[in-house]
């Protein structure tokens, strides 16, 4: 279930001012860049005044709007164009319930992520956007929605799609998934046919 609008904490510092001046650097005003995010102008404004919090596919289309990275947007701040990214605890950043860690160099085309997906956090979310995903499993099961499909995945499984086909990702299991994810961060004319938005199946 997502927070309230009003009054949420905000567990991601700093993003708020980085999602206003990342816009404001493109040129771009409210209507325009919540209109390429799929998002009301007065949930954009939200978001980048800290009163509720970005879920992560919102962070993956802000990153595609905005030419950046997710691990930029929150912050982080790995060696430039560094080849290795050390292993260890999941200690990673929390968007809307779900976890995750960088796990490939900043600055590249393509965005690697190590992800935990809880149960019930954001399983009725559809995302549409350019681009291409690619995700395998690691513990636990995870259930994806392609257009009219649904495939249940367990660990050593994958999935490889083109990001206009509509989906959605949710943990099948109570104790939740883990998966690594990886997706392309395409910066052409392509990006403003974004149709990413925060639909709801009902």
């Amino acid at each position: 279930m997502n927070p309230p609008d009003e009054g949420a904490p905000d567990e991601l510092p700093g993003v708020a001012p980085r999602l206003r001046d990342l816009r404001r650097a493109r040129g771009l005003t409210l209507e325009t860049a919540a209109q390429r995010a799929g998002l009301s102008p007065a949930h954009l404004s939200r978001l980048e005044t800290g009163r509720r919090q970005p879920s992560l596919p919102m962070l993956l289309g802000l990153a595609r709007i905005y030419g950046t990275t997710v691990s930029e947007l929150l912050g982080e701040q790995p060696p430039e164009r560094d080849a290795i990214v050390r292993g260890g605890g999941f200690e990673g950043a929390e968007a809307d319930g779900w976890m995750y860690r960088q796990a490939g160099g900043s600055g590249r085309a393509m965005q690697a992520l190590r992800v935990r997906v809880p149960y019930g956090a954001q399983g009725d979310l559809v995302r549409v956007h350019p681009g291409e995903e690619w995700l395998y499993v690691l513990e636990g099961r995870l259930r994806v929605g392609l257009g009219d499909t649904v495939h249940d995945l367990e660990p050593g499984d994958s999935a490889h799609f083109d990001s206009l086909t509509p989906h959605r990702i949710a943990a099948v299991d109570r104790c939740g998934a883990e998966l690594l994810f990886v997706h392309s961060l395409l910066q052409s004319p392509a990006a403003e046919l974004c149709l990413g938005n925060g639909l709801h199946a009902r």
